[in-house]
C-alpha cells in the first residue's frame, strides 16, 4: 500500500517565540523581571504553583493562533517546572489565575481591549495593569477581578503615607503604588515588601553599613 504525503497527519507547530525582537523600555523590563522573580521567591515552597512571564500561552488545541503572552502570570494547581510554552490542554485545562501587564500607550489597545477580553474568556480571576510612566493609566496601578464573566474594579485603599494598596485575593498579597509612582508587592502577613535577591542583598548591606556606622560613633563617644 502506497501512502502519499497528503495522507500523512499534519504536525501542528506551536512556536516558542514570534521571531520579533523584544522592544521594552528599561522600566517595563525591570518591572516585568521584578514581578516574576519575587513571585517565584514567594511561592518557592509550593510545588503546585507555576509562575512565569512573557511566555506563550496556547489555549486552543490545534489552533496556534489562539495564543497570548502575559507579562507575568500565576497558575495554581499545576506542576512547577520549566516550560518552553504553556499549552492549557496539557495542563488539565488550567488557565492563569492571576495576570499582570506592564502597560503603556503603545500597548494600550491590546491591554484594554483584546487581551482583557481573552483573559475574561479564559477565566483569569484577577487582571492587574501597571503603567510605569503614567502616560495614560490614572492611577498608574489598577486591578480587576472577574465576576460572572466580567471584570470589575478592585477596591483600593490609600494609606496615611499616600501609598495606594490593592489586595489580591488570588495571591494573598497586596500590590502597592508608592507616592513616587513605583509599584511593589507587599506581604501583609509578614508585614514587608517583597524584594528580589539582588534587592535583599543591597538592603542587608545597607543595614550592615548602618550598624557599623552606629558602632563606630558609639566607640568614639566612649573614647571621649
Amino acid at each position: 500500500m502506497t501512502i502519499s504525503y497528503s495522507q500523512l497527519p499534519t504536525q501542528i507547530e506551536y512556536p516558542d517565540e514570534d521571531g520579533k525582537p523584544m522592544a521594552e523600555s528599561d522600566q517595563a523590563r525591570n518591572y516585568l523581571t521584578y514581578a516574576v522573580e519575587v513571585l517565584r521567591i514567594y511561592f518557592q515552597n509550593r510545588t503546585d504553583v507555576y509562575v512565569s512571564g512573557n511566555l506563550f500561552i496556547y489555549y486552543e488545541e490545534g489552533n496556534p493562533s489562539s495564543v497570548i503572552s502575559p507579562d507575568a502570570f500565576v497558575v495554581f494547581g499545576v506542576e512547577k517546572r520549566e516550560r518552553r510554552s504553556y499549552k492549557t490542554w496539557e495542563e488539565e485545562d488550567k488557565n492563569p489565575d492571576f495576570v499582570l501587564e506592564i502597560t503603556s500607550k503603545s500597548t494600550r489597545s491590546q491591554d484594554q481591549g483584546a487581551k482583557k477580553g481573552i483573559y475574561a474568556f479564559l477565566g483569569v480571576g484577577e487582571y492587574f495593569q501597571y503603567d510605569p510612566t503614567g502616560d495614560y493609566l490614572n492611577p498608574r496601578l489598577q486591578g480587576l477581578h472577574l465576576v460572572e464573566g466580567n471584570y470589575l474594579p478592585c477596591s483600593a485603599t490609600v494609606l496615611p503615607d499616600g501609598t495606594t494598596s490593592i489586595s489580591s485575593e488570588v495571591l494573598g498579597l497586596e500590590l502597592r503604588l508608592l507616592p513616587s509612582g513605583e509599584w511593589r508587592f507587599y506581604d501583609p502577613v509578614a508585614g514587608k515588601t517583597l524584594l528580589t535577591h539582588q534587592e535583599e542583598v543591597a538592603a542587608r548591606q545597607a543595614a550592615e553599613a548602618r550598624i557599623a556606622e552606629l558602632e563606630a560613633r558609639l566607640r568614639a563617644l566612649e573614647d571621649r
